[in-house]
């Protein structure tokens, strides 16, 4: 590397990581900017650049909708406010499921999404968010960072002129809200349920079928009876949007995505365009909005719960050890046969199986271990 850039590097790393420290206790907004429909090229006047990131989530949503606003608010800290991130949500710039190929095609210049979404691009992405019987929060994290995803994901994006991080972190989610109850495999015959990527093709195996909804649609989706069920995310974002009121019987452990990674995307000539110091705040920023959002999930998920529980009378219910035993039986063979698809995507599901089966015992004799001895001792 050029002296300038590990200067520059070095810059970038010592101001981002006090902004991630920063972000994890503040849950404050980046200050309000004017909205533009336009699509003009960023403002490069005076060495200030402004952005306009599409994402796929309702205005302001909690958790989901914080996430690009912590970045933006961490790219104007760690520049002095010399760059700004302008944040539209679903449909202000572009539809929900459309922020790819708008940033892709620089009508947008990044985005914030699930990578799963882009499945009919290429198979691949979906490995980048969640897939069935998966990765936890940690665990893809670790496969990412430092279990070479990062390379694949960069192979992968490079083709449609994208430069993509983690930029968030759900925690793990629960399996949905249903209509019924789900005691036995014959159950999900005939059921229709709102799951987007691989899950979708495990519903299917399983009889049922699969609808694939941006968050502002589902709602009015199971109120009027054209789905029967729904996974979302987890209590704090399920009671912001009403579940509990048209399907009562919420179900987990959430098979579909033990710890849904979320990501930023770049259009790869505007990232090019940065210099280092301005790619490393960018890592940085996508870095802090990600950590902060997985203790924000465990936090408020549990009093999300509390909330349902005690005011609502929900009370969580649990897959069968029969189901959750076919689930992961198919799990495998489709996520495998997903990996079949190029050769670069079978690289890709070849990385991240040989990482999980790594980590799998690791993460059982830890946290697994850890969390049954703690809940024998402690009691309900």
């Amino acid at each position: 590397m050029r002296r300038r850039d590990i200067v520059a590097g070095a810059a970038a790393l010592a101001t981002g990581a006090g902004v991630v420290g920063a972000l994890r206790h503040s849950d404050k907004k980046p200050p309000p900017a004017a909205r533009s429909d336009t699509l003009a090229a960023p403002n490069l006047s005076q060495n200030r650049k402004q952005f306009r990131m599409a994402t796929s989530w309702p205005k302001d949503f909690p958790g989901l909708g914080q996430m690009p606003n912590r970045f933006a608010e961490a790219m104007q800290l760690m520049s002095d406010g010399r760059i700004e991130v302008k944040v539209f949500a679903a449909g202000e710039l572009v539809g929900a499921t459309e922020c790819f190929d708008a940033a892709s095609t620089g009508a947008a210049d990044m985005y914030h999404a699930a990578e799963y979404y882009w499945q009919g691009k290429s198979k691949g992405f979906s490995f980048f968010t969640a897939v069935p019987m998966g990765m936890t929060a940690a665990e893809i994290m670790g496969w990412v960072d430092f279990g070479g995803g990062q390379a694949l994901w960069d192979e992968l994006s490079a083709k449609f002129n994208i430069k993509a991080f983690q930029a968030g972190n759900t925690g793990h989610q629960t399996g949905g809200w249903f209509r019924k109850k789900m005691e036995t495999l014959e159950d999900f015959k005939g059921l229709r349920i709102r799951m987007p990527g691989l899950a979708g093709e495990v519903i299917r195996q399983l009889g049922g079928t699969a609808v694939t909804l941006p968050g502002g649609e589902i709602y009015q989706a199971l109120q009027s009876g054209s789905i029967d069920a729904t996974e979302w995310v987890g209590p704090w974002n399920d009671l912001a949007l009403g579940f509990y009121r048209e399907a009562p019987y919420y179900y987990a452990p959430g098979f579909h995505e033990p710890g849904a990674s979320l990501s930023l995307g770049v259009n790869l000539d505007v990232w090019n365009g940065l210099s280092a110091a301005e790619q490393n705040m960018m890592r940085f920023a996508a870095k802090s909005a990600n950590d902060a959002s997985i203790g924000e999930y465990t936090f408020k998920n549990a009093r999300a719960l509390e909330e349902l529980k005690v005011k609502y009378g929900i009370e969580p219910q649990f897959f069968s050890t029969e189901i959750l035993k076919r689930v992961g039986e198919i799990a495998d063979n489709v996520v495998d046969d997903f990996g079949n698809a190029d050769p670069l995507t079978r690289r890709i599901a070849d990385s991240y199986f040989e990482t999980r089966n790594q980590m799998r015992y690791w993460t059982q004799m830890s946290d697994g271990r850890y969390i049954a001895a703690r809940e024998a001792a402690l009691g309900q």
